[in-house]
Parts: C-alpha cells; structure tokens; sequence
C-alpha cells in the first residue's frame, strides 16, 4: 500500500465536531485518539494454533483491510495480516470505550518486529470489530481498515447516545427508557465519521416513542436503513416494564419446560422395550 504519512485527519474531526455542536464528550473522544498509536507488525501464517500461540503471547492477532476506491462494489482491495499487543488495545480501551472506540479513529504504525524503530507502514484506521471470548471477556481478534482523510463510502456502526434523561416527563414520572436501537449503521467519509449520534428524549412522556426520521442526522451521513418508521426509543411505564419482565420470565420457564420434555422423550425411546 505505499508508506502513509499521518496528517492529522482526527484533529481536523475534532474541530468539524465541536461547529456542528457536538458536545465536548465527542470533542474529548477525537482528541484521545491523537494521543494513542496502535503499534502493529506483520505476521505471515493464520490458523488456530498460530493464533493461539500469539495470544499466550500477549499479542492479539490482527488484520487491516483496505477499501477499494475505484470500485465501490468492491468493498476490499487488500487485507494485510498483523498482531497488536493485548496491553496496549486493552489500555486504548480504558480510555476510549466501547461503543466508541469502533467509530473513534487512530494512528496505525507497522514496524518490522517488536521493539523495532524500523517503520514498514504507518496510517491511520477504523476499528471495525473487537471479537472477545464469551465467557471470559478476553480480546481474540481485532479487524481494522485503513481511513485516510478522503477515503469514501466507509460503513460505520455509530453508537446513538440518549440525552435528556434527566428532565424527561416520562421518566420523571417514573417510566422506564426502552432502547430498540443502540447503533445506526452509515456510510461517509473518513474525515467525518462522529463518534456518536445523540438522541434527544426531554420531550419524552409515558408511551411516547421516537423512530429513525425523527432523530436530526449531520447530512454528512448517509443513514443506511431504509426504514424512517425504524423505532429507536420508547418510554415505558413502570407496570408495563414489570409486565415485560414477568412475560420474559414465563416464556423463559416454558421454553425450560418443552427442553426437559424432549430430553425425557429422547431417554424414554433410547429405553429398552420390555418383554
């Protein structure tokens, strides 16, 4: 891909944010990211147990894809295999947190081995997955792609932010906030993907909603769900949250209850017929 020279795109996002009127949360999210480098370097092999020993190693294999900009049916050109330090992602992420950190822009270095001064490459990326065990919570992969100032049509997963929460009538009256959409995936630039889309709720009362054409999206952004009658929020009462609740909780115990009556019919036809 050609050596990159870093220019500094996120300090110009963090200035494109705070004229829109993002709030200094988003201004503060950018200006982190100024201060972070991901130190990568290159790996040959992929399999289960090279990725297994990577990671007894402290190091998260890693890979970074680049976007076709001559052919936007084409959505990668060229993927490049990588390993990153757990530490450091790890430290990344206490300071930028998920959901953020996959719509938070950073600056990539690939030297040729660790503790090399040897700089292969060097760039600026997207974060576009974190994939975790389930059970233990710890990193197993990480999926980046190059987002140089100027590269188009980047699918983003943007984290939607609810605001408002403490003068809502709704919930003052003590209703419940019922999140139907945490993110919304767009398509923009590189130079201008925000790190959030607040949701505006003060106006909310008891059974009120808001759907996806109700929520002011930046014309930068090029919301990718068809549906404006997508439905984002809603505040609940409070029987009605506990009615939920117990509905939840009824067809969790049926759904219990049809899995032992299978299991004892698996056990009564592996029974022995009796003569």
């Amino acid at each position: 891909m050609g050596s990159r020279l870093w220019s500094g795109g996120v300090k110009k996002l963090v200035n494109v944010g705070i004229s829109r009127g993002e709030t200094f949360t988003s201004a503060r999210l950018c200006f982190y990211s100024l201060f972070h480098t991901i130190e990568a370097v290159p790996r040959e092999y992929t399999g289960n147990k090279i990725a297994a020993k990577d990671r007894a190693q402290g190091r998260i294999p890693t890979v970074v894809f680049s976007k076709d900009q001559s052919d936007p049916n084409k959505p990668v050109s060229r993927k490049q295999l990588l390993t990153t330090e757990r530490k450091q992602i790890k430290s990344i992420l206490e300071t930028v947190e998920l959901p953020f950190f996959c719509s938070t822009r950073f600056k990539l270095q690939i030297r040729a081995g660790s503790g090399s001064s040897h700089l292969l490459d060097s760039g600026t990326v997207l974060p576009i997955k974190v994939h975790r065990d389930p059970e233990t919570g710890r990193i197993l992969n990480l999926v980046l792609q190059w987002a140089e100032d100027g590269v188009k049509g980047l699918k983003v997963n943007i984290p939607l932010v609810f605001k408002g929460e403490d003068i809502s009538p709704g919930l003052e009256k003590g209703g419940h906030l019922q999140k139907l959409e945490t993110h919304l995936k767009c398509e923009c630039s590189a130079e201008l993907i925000p790190p959030k889309i607040e949701v505006d709720i003060s106006k909310l009362d008891i059974g009120d909603k808001l759907h996806l054409k109700d929520i002011g999206v930046d014309p930068s952004l090029k919301v990718l769900s068809k549906m404006a009658n997508l439905p984002i929020c809603k505040i609940i009462s409070a029987q009605k949250l506990e009615n939920n609740k117990l509905k939840m909780e009824a067809n969790k115990l049926k759904w219990e209850a049809k899995k032992l009556k299978e299991e004892a019919n698996k056990l009564k036809e592996a029974e022995p017929a009796v003569i």
